[in-house]
């Protein structure tokens, strides 16, 4: 597997596993959910609850593919902002960034437009975005609510490679499922998947992706990008 790095002229960011560290935020909602089961004084829930967040990830890759494949994907994210406006989810907490993330972002933007191309609902991204003050490093959003369909489909990319100035086609979307892959193969883009998220080195394999990192973080490395502060 490798990159045409010539091709590339933009990329293209999922949110959920590959700039948010989810799995770590799942993994401490649930400890907080165990905590009362565990009654000695040193008991700690955090590895039983990580063991319990990797056992679910193959079925949860699954899920997530389901509401697109039946069309309803938007409609569930306006029902997100529809009960984050009633007052729910409006003081959760906090996001968490995959390690390395935010430096990987800082040394891609200064070479490439960057946009972001989430299944997230629009409020829950920026939410995250402004949390990490990020919102600046992205030429355009990408979330749940901006094209008729969203990823697998193609059209979200389509729709930031437009809003970048570029082809589809020169766009690299990174990301961590087999549903990232897919919609930047469907817009005719280069893909590099990550294992800080939700999916697996061989199911990632088996979808066509270009590349697989370890991390969002080693991007720069790949794309043979000069770390400016070395």
């Amino acid at each position: 597997m490798a990159l045409d790095l010539a091709r590339i002229r933009a990329l293209c960011f999922d949110l959920d596993g590959t700039l948010s560290d989810t799995d770590d935020q799942f993994v401490q909602a649930l400890a907080r959910a165990l905590q009362p089961l565990y009654f000695l004084p040193k008991g700690d829930p955090r590895p039983l609850a990580r063991r319990l967040v990797m056992f679910t990830e193959a079925p949860g890759n699954f899920l997530l593919g389901v509401p697109d494949r039946l069309r309803f994907d938007s409609q569930l994210a306006r029902l997100g902002d529809f009960l984050y406006r009633a007052g729910l989810g409006r003081h959760p907490h906090p996001f968490l960034l995959v390690p390395g993330a935010q430096a990987a972002l800082e040394q891609a933007r200064q070479r490439f437009p960057l946009s972001v191309v989430s299944a997230r609902g629009e409020r829950s991204a920026r939410r995250f975005l402004e949390q990490f003050d990020l919102a600046g490093h992205f030429h355009a959003v990408a979330t749940a609510q901006t094209c008729e369909h969203t990823k697998p489909y193609p059209d979200p990319i389509l729709w930031a490679a437009h809003q970048m100035g570029v082809e589809p086609q020169a766009c690299l979307m990174i990301g961590d499922t087999t549903v990232d892959i897919r919609a930047g193969q469907a817009a005719g883009a280069q893909t590099v998947g990550v294992l800080c998220g939700f999916g697996t080195q061989a199911e990632l394999q088996r979808a066509g992706a270009d590349l697989i990192l370890p991390s969002t973080a080693d991007l720069p490395a790949a794309l043979g990008l000069a770390d400016p502060t070395a």
